[in-house]
């Protein structure tokens, strides 16, 4: 038996591997066992859990970035499951030296890669679609397939954690990508013009309004699936069997707070373990607690801050000393 470590990354500090890895640290020198699998659900980090749990080869390409400038962003292909992060083409934080207009901003870069993975042979490609700098309803993104000839019978699943409907992706999300209130009103005029010409109207439809309405424009033209991204890579990853032999489970993000309760990927871990091993106690170590964590801070054995690596190590030793299990 050992302690599953399963963080998310503390965003813009550290990775949920390396997270993983120093809570692992402390585990071990306490005389314990620990398993460390880097998890996310749809956003930043959802790469790279993905590539390693699937083995993905990754492969760099060149493409457009949200502003029409040339990017290089990183595919990763399984065999024929390709898995591309949007924010890496059409991201907040792509490189760029010109104006990051937000009405401008579009996903053709997003499209590019999933025309490379269509070349390249993927028959289920998987878009983490968070931190997105656009609010283009998807268009971007069609343009750049459509003019590729289509998904040549391929299919693509757009991983997120917000359930967010298209209409409603400037009002919410265009703020924090730089948009003022006139431009979040042009925005949202654009989407409701934008879904009554797509083939289908996604208006209405829960999670269509993911990274600025890319979702929608996805599943408007391509039927692409819309999943939980949470879900999505605990199950990619074998989190249930993990789970079955483990002791404990240690989650992480780098600020626990209501939202974290919300449908992000603490919550549902936390679902699964009280559905599947109630008698497992879930221990959190985040960078910092919110004050409308509340009473949800009673789901945990126990809630450490740790910032810093060193912290890190000090709370897989907690936990280890919590749990006083004899070394292995």
């Amino acid at each position: 038996m050992s302690v599953l470590i399963v963080p998310d990354s503390f965003k813009g500090t550290y990775s949920a591997a390396e997270v993983a890895r120093h809570i692992a640290t402390g585990v071990r020198r306490a005389g314990g066992t620990a398993v460390g699998i880097p998890v996310a659900d749809g956003g930043e980090g959802t790469f790279d859990a993905l590539c390693a749990g699937l083995d993905a080869v990754p492969l760099e390409v060149v493409v457009l970035n949200p502003w029409g400038a040339p990017v290089t962003a990183t595919l990763g292909l399984a065999g024929d499951t390709a898995v591309v992060e949007l924010a890496q083409a059409s991201g907040l934080h792509v490189p760029h030296d010109g104006d990051r207009d937000p009405l401008t901003a579009d996903t053709y870069g997003t499209g590019q890669l999933v025309v490379e993975a269509v070349a390249r042979g993927a028959r289920r490609i998987l878009v983490a679609a968070g931190g997105s700098a656009t609010s283009d309803g998807g268009t971007g993104a069609v343009r750049a397939i459509e003019e590729a000839g289509g998904l040549q019978g391929a299919e693509i699943i757009v991983l997120s954690d917000v359930t967010t409907k298209f209409l409603d992706a400037a009002r919410i999300f265009g703020p924090q990508k730089g948009a003022d209130p006139a431009t979040v009103e042009l925005l949202a005029a654009r989407l409701r013009a934008q879904a009554r010409t797509f083939p289908r109207d996604p208006s209405g439809v829960p999670g269509t309004g993911a990274a600025g309405g890319f979702a929608g424009g996805m599943w408007a033209h391509f039927g692409a699936e819309l999943v939980s991204g949470a879900d999505f890579v605990l199950d990619a990853l074998d989190f249930d069997r993990h789970l079955a032999g483990s002791t404990a489970v240690v989650v992480g993000e780098g600020r626990l707070d209501g939202q974290s309760m919300g449908g992000k990927i603490i919550s549902v871990i936390l679902g699964r373990v009280a559905a599947m091993a109630p008698h497992v106690p879930v221990f959190a170590v985040v960078g910092s607690v919110g004050e409308d964590l509340g009473q949800a801070r009673d789901f945990f054995a126990d809630v450490m801050v740790a910032s810093a690596p060193e912290a890190m190590v000090r709370a897989g030793l907690e936990v280890q000393a919590a749990l006083r299990q004899p070394a292995d």
